[in-house]
């Protein structure tokens, strides 16, 4: 057999072992997954060092481009950039945070418009369900977007407003028509709006004003309508663990449900916050050590079943950390560049492996919006695929990373693992390097 391109690892993830393996790569995608010494010919062979593990490449199906619009809090440039550096090869944009969001088809034809010649990896699109548009989602979903993003509580941004109950069910409704992918920002609007409101700068403060019960209550909700209109349904960035039961119960009735966590979830205790670090701002918050460690358990047993960055960054000024006001700063952790070293740090600590962080932060996201051909070292398979020294650490240095705003939740965090290469559909991707990325829509192989 001959290949284009032969990457010959000691170690690589395939499917759910690790195994040593030639992998071959033919016109961008895997042509053959055979032992170590297989006698294929190649063009090129790279030839893993003994240290280095191959992955396949990461599924970032939460991203917040902002682009266009708002492309001096991010742009497709910078992000995609970011992406590649941390050994992710596809992004799924959110659909707010841009000027226009994407809740038509002349905004969807726009941000596509301006992503063509910027991304350094593969880019798919959210649409957004928001009061209405409900006339818009059949056309957007028939246009390719990976399902709709909706908020039941205020996003920040006022041209992407909050779906209310009877909007909301409506939306569902029409999504499970299309057998198209609600996706729900799930905190409840009633329950904040009686919370004491965040201000100043003590965390604990921002804390109590999105309490668990805010999850709990929207799950709760979304949960319902999905039963009710045989829609599907994921649940965005969970926080709270006290969902978790929901989460299992509704999967138990029948109701198609997935739901998400992010790194910083996973990793960070609220009690480590100080006083006026903003940067750990995020909706829905941070928790306590005891609800992050039941997170930990709800991805273990299948509970949560993906793990995504819910980048969302915003210039210096807008995290107001010469105030530290968390009721005025934006809420965001950007973070697409980190979050395969961060989940590998915390996952190594408590005995997961490798084949569990690809499962929740490649193979599975993949699956939920999908995208077969991505996330998976597997014949038929893009050739995306990520050289990872799973030993090496290194010190979180914002100012070295490539997204647009030298602010990270993660500075001065020493982190283990370290992508040295990033390939996208066999070709090798530079940060600083010409773009090479695709636009995705749903279901393409």
């Amino acid at each position: 057999m001959t290949v284009d391109r032969l990457f010959r690892a000691r170690r690589a993830i395939v499917g759910e072992v690790e195994t040593s393996a030639a992998v071959g790569v033919v016109a961008g995608r895997i042509a053959t997954v055979a032992p170590l010494d297989a006698p294929i010919e190649a063009a090129e062979v790279i030839e893993l060092g003994q240290d280095e593990v191959l992955l396949p490449g990461l599924v970032d199906t939460h991203v917040h481009v902002n682009e266009p619009g708002r492309t001096d809090w991010e742009g497709f440039d910078t992000a995609t950039r970011a992406a590649a550096a941390g050994g992710v090869t596809t992004i799924v944009d959110m659909p707010l945070n841009s000027i226009p969001p994407t809740t038509n088809l002349a905004a969807l034809d726009a941000k596509r418009e301006r992503a063509r010649a910027q991304a350094h990896v593969d880019v798919g699109f959210w649409g957004g369900a928001v009061p209405d548009n409900l006339s818009d989602l059949r056309p957007l979903h028939e246009a390719g977007v990976f399902g709709f993003k909706c908020f039941l509580v205020d996003s920040g941004v006022s041209e992407f407003p909050p779906l209310e109950a009877a909007g909301f069910s409506a939306a569902m409704a029409e999504t499970a028509r299309s057998d198209a992918l609600l996706i729900v920002h799930a905190e409840d609007a009633s329950v904040i709006s009686q919370s004491p409101p965040a201000q100043g700068a003590e965390y604990e403060h921002f804390l109590r004003s999105r309490p668990d019960t805010a999850e709990t209550r929207a799950v709760a909700q979304a949960l319902d309508a999905a039963h009710r209109t045989r829609g599907r349904v994921h649940i965005l960035h969970v926080s709270s663990a006290d969902v978790l039961p929901q989460l299992r119960a509704a999967r138990d009735a029948g109701v198609d449900v997935t739901a998400e966590t992010c790194p910083h979830y996973l990793t960070v205790d609220a009690a480590e916050i100080p006083d006026g670090a903003t940067q750990f701002k995020c909706c829905p918050p941070i928790r306590d050590h005891a609800n992050q460690e039941r997170l930990w358990a709800g991805l273990a047993n299948g509970d949560l079943d993906m793990v995504v960055s819910d980048h969302s960054p915003c210039p210096v000024e807008l995290k107001r950390l010469d105030t530290g006001d968390f009721g005025q700063a934006w809420g965001g952790v950007a973070s697409v560049q980190l979050g395969l070293a961060v989940m590998w740090t915390a996952a190594r600590a408590r005995g997961h492996t490798l084949i569990d962080v690809t499962r929740w932060m490649a193979r599975r996201p993949a699956d939920r919006v999908g995208l077969p051909g991505k996330g998976r070292i597997d014949v038929g398979a893009d050739a995306d695929l990520v050289v990872f020294a799973p030993e090496d650490e290194f010190v979180v240095d914002p100012r070295r990373l490539w997204h647009r705003h030298p602010v990270s939740a993660y500075a001065g965090r020493c982190l283990t693992g370290v992508v040295r290469q990033t390939w996208l559909r066999g070709e090798h991707i530079a940060p600083d390097g010409e773009p090479r990325g695709r636009l995705l829509t749903r279901g393409e192989r």
